[in-house]
């Protein structure tokens, strides 16, 4: 049986430019056996850290898609959004709902991304999603964000 894979994510993003970056790690035993980044436009942190995600589970579903796999992010609502909330989203049409009935049920940020990510992770049942610390020592975590931080800044022809 082959060691379990850890893959590391993170996402970066340049107000200034509204294009940010990023990134997945892939360890085993120990080593790196793959990385991965990317540049493109967006509206936040928080597109880049789910976009780092769905390129990782993009991945996975190609070279890994029987593997047992720990995904690793530092962002808290990317862990809520793929443990806690995507089935929620998705048995309410993509949009967030409230308990006043009389407000408007707003769409989900990303909502395009996060419906890609929820195929891949019911596909992939195998992959759990958890959280680490960023920027604390973790080799993977530091070298997804270095990645990810060096593709926000590659300028674009």
């Amino acid at each position: 049986m082959a060691d379990p894979l850890h893959i590391f994510t993170d996402g970066s993003f340049n107000d200034a430019s509204r294009s940010g970056g990023w990134a997945f790690v892939v360890r085993e035993a120990g080593n790196q056996i793959h990385s991965a980044s990317g540049k493109a436009g967006g509206t936040s942190n928080n597109t880049f850290e789910v976009l780092a995600v769905l390129n990782a589970m993009s991945w996975i579903a190609v070279e890994a898609p029987t593997r047992a796999v720990t995904l690793w992010t530092d962002a808290v609502h990317v862990i809520e959004g793929c443990n806690r909330y995507r089935a929620i989203w998705r048995n309410n049409g993509w949009k967030r709902i409230t308990p006043n009935q009389h407000t408007r049920r707003r769409p989900i940020p990303d909502r395009e991304i996060w419906q890609q990510l929820d195929t891949l992770l019911e596909r992939h049942p195998h992959v759990a999603v958890e959280w680490c610390k960023g920027h604390s020592g973790s080799v993977g975590n530091e070298h997804a964000d270095a990645l990810a931080r060096l593709a926000a800044r590659v300028k674009t022809p």
